[in-house]
């Protein structure tokens, strides 16, 4: 079976995203949410703050109950 992301419901600050990418790749999700909020300072908000928007609509819930 093909495993898919998905937004988690259980490890999330704001929509799930990073926590579901986190969960799909295996890695840490505090650690992935620094170097993404550094991403978006040091590049200003456009692109990463616009990919963040787009996965959100992009990505579905997970439909797991945690």
């Amino acid at each position: 079976m093909k495993q898919r992301i998905y937004r988690s419901n259980q490890d999330r600050v704001l929509a799930g995203i990073l926590g579901g990418v986190a969960e799909y790749f295996g890695w840490n999700p505090q650690i992935l949410r620094i170097i993404y909020l550094l991403l978006i300072i040091f590049t200003g908000f456009f692109p990463f703050g616009i990919l963040y928007l787009l996965l959100l609509l992009v990505i579905p819930q997970s439909p797991y109950q945690n």
